[in-house]
């Protein structure tokens, strides 16, 4: 059975440098980290994700995943090399991608830029799997991964075993529709983005949303893939950005994983 770990996305705190993060996910018992490209581990650097990989293994916390910020169908191709280098220094085994330019919605993208985002996520999986590396697709609104049938669509253009995607519920979803949208994607599936938020994106305490997460949780926890022998609940943003609120949030969620 694929086991559920508790982790923290590093974009969480982009105002702290990565010691910080990592001394603030080991206060929290949280046991892995997805490096965000942005601010923490730029592609390239490979000499600072090396270094955060030695620091992550010192204070025995998993380098989850590397969320980096290409946008397939939509960026630059050559940038996917300079990720995956990137993601072997950090040792990550996974990798984040964006499915089509942020900001663009499925509904509204043409069926050009579907068809090259697919083209160019098959050439990015191809190359990561050479590499022993799986590709998650950011689960997330106006892109063209903002629906399950979008998503599942793209995918299938990609087929790919190692491309996967994320999941992470839009704000204002009940429990009911949460639980049929991961149940579709099971097949599909690797990691999850865990918050609270409501339909105006106000953050809230992720203990207040128990009710939403846990049957979740326990049901991802549930299903086995060979391809992920652990899958990751990863906290993403918390009220106010405040660590305080973090260490409340990740003791509710080791609460729920365990």
């Amino acid at each position: 059975m694929s086991a559920l770990r508790p982790g923290l996305c590093s974009v969480t705190f982009r105002a702290l440098a990565y010691g910080e993060v990592l001394t603030l996910a080991r206060e929290a018992g949280v046991e892995g980290i997805e490096w965000g490209a942005d601010v923490h581990a730029p592609p390239g650097d490979l000499s600072r994700a090396r270094a955060i990989a030695s620091e992550s293994a010192a204070r025995g916390i998993a380098v989850a995943s590397y969320g980096s910020y290409v946008e397939a169908g939509a960026s630059d191709p050559d940038a996917f090399a300079s990720v995956i280098e990137t993601a072997l220094a950090l040792g990550a085994p996974n990798v984040r991608v964006w499915a089509g330019k942020r900001g663009v919605a499925s509904r509204s993208a043409p069926d050009e830029e579907r068809r090259r985002a697919a083209e160019e996520l098959r050439a990015f999986a191809d190359a990561a799997a050479s590499a022993g590396l799986t590709v998650s697709l950011e689960f997330h609104r106006e892109t063209l991964t903002d629906s399950v049938a979008s998503t599942l669509d793209l995918l299938g253009r990609v087929d790919r075993p190692n491309a996967c995607t994320y999941w992470q519920p839009r704000p204002g979803l009940d429990g009911a529709a949460a639980a049929s949208e991961l149940s579709t994607l099971r097949p599909n599936l690797s990691h999850l983005h865990v918050f609270h938020w409501n339909l105006r994106r106000e953050r809230f305490p992720l203990a207040e949303s128990a009710a939403f997460w846990q049957p979740l949780l326990a049901a991802v926890a549930g299903w086995d893939d060979p391809r992920f022998p652990c899958r990751w609940a990863m906290i993403e943003f918390v009220r106010s950005d405040d660590p305080g609120t973090f260490l409340d949030d990740a003791r509710a969620l080791r609460g729920w994983v365990s």
